[in-house]
């Protein structure tokens, strides 16, 4: 790691208000321009970390980490980038590490990957790959000096067997040496406060940023939680079904979030990580309503 550089897990760990940004690579040109319009709107509030995804089977590789690397050089802010087990070896998994260290990049979010068929279908490791995310912290430890953060699931991740097993699985990536959690998206703060309850249960202190995703089209984030296995409550839904003008869902949505955002803090949470779809307006939207500033 960059020498003076604060490891994201010590910064979480240290205590005051976490903000995190995560983004993903764009498809086109115009969702390139979409991308840094968000990045530059939201680096004025000096986040922990942003974040940039990684597609299915390792389909944004590249792209994922010429990003991530470029905003590492180029603006103020400290770059995480995801690494996925699906659809890698060993050595490709070495090659991609280097590849982040070697663009500056010394933050990592490693994580086992979903099947290319969905998250609820059997998991099958590439010959000569990894199989637990555990293994890919190790990795990424063995390799170079990383920051490691993992997943964590409120509701459970969909292959679990119960929500002490989900548990025993977070736990184990921290005593690979995972820093911090950022959890899948979720609408009930009981949810995340039980798994941090499990968590603390069995003597691991990791510290678990909540992931907030403001449902700004209903369609899309019922996607998103039927693939990720979170459940939407039928009070949020009630508040959103009958709308029909998307402005109306858009506001409506952003107030929800901000409501579990509020609760979330007031128990006790150590910060928030957005999920920006590459936009910014919700996520200000949200700082404006919570008062939180640069």
């Amino acid at each position: 790691m960059t020498e003076g550089l604060e490891r994201i897990g010590e910064l979480i760990a240290r205590g005051g208000r976490s903000v995190s940004f995560e983004f993903m690579p764009p498809r086109d040109a115009a969702g390139a321009d979409q991308l840094w319009q968000a990045i530059r709107d939201l680096e004025p509030y000096a986040p922990t970390f942003v974040s940039v995804t990684y597609g299915a089977g390792g389909s944004t590789r590249d792209t994922t980490v010429q990003i991530t690397g470029r905003i590492a050089r180029e603006t103020t802010m400290r770059a995480m980038g995801h690494l996925t087990c699906v659809g890698h070896t060993r050595a490709e998994l070495v090659d991609i590490l280097r590849s982040y260290a070697d663009a500056g990049v010394h933050h990592i979010l490693a994580l086992r990957g979903d099947p290319k068929e969905g998250p609820r279908a059997p998991w099958a490791p590439t010959e000569g790959g990894l199989t637990h995310a555990r293994e890919l912290v190790t990795l990424a430890h063995e390799v170079g000096s990383f920051s490691v953060g993992v997943a964590a699931f409120p509701e459970g991740h969909p292959s679990a067997r119960s929500l002490d097993d989900d548990a025993d699985v977070l736990c184990e990536k921290a005593r690979a040496g995972a820093e911090f959690a950022v959890t899948q998206l979720f609408f009930r703060a009981a949810d995340y406060f039980s798994l941090v309850e499990r968590v603390r249960a069995r003597g691991v202190q990791i510290p678990i940023l909540p992931g907030i995703m403001p449902i700004t089209n209903l369609r899309s984030v019922r996607r998103m939680a039927e693939l990720s296995g979170a459940d939407i409550p039928r009070q949020v839904l009630a508040r959103l079904e009958g709308l029909s003008d998307p402005a109306d869902v858009r506001r409506e949505g952003v107030s929800i979030a901000t409501e579990l955002c509020e609760d979330l803090l007031a128990g006790g949470a150590p910060g928030l990580h957005f999920f920006t779809l590459n936009r910014s307006r919700a996520t200000l939207e949200i700082f404006d309503a919570l008062r939180i500033t640069t």
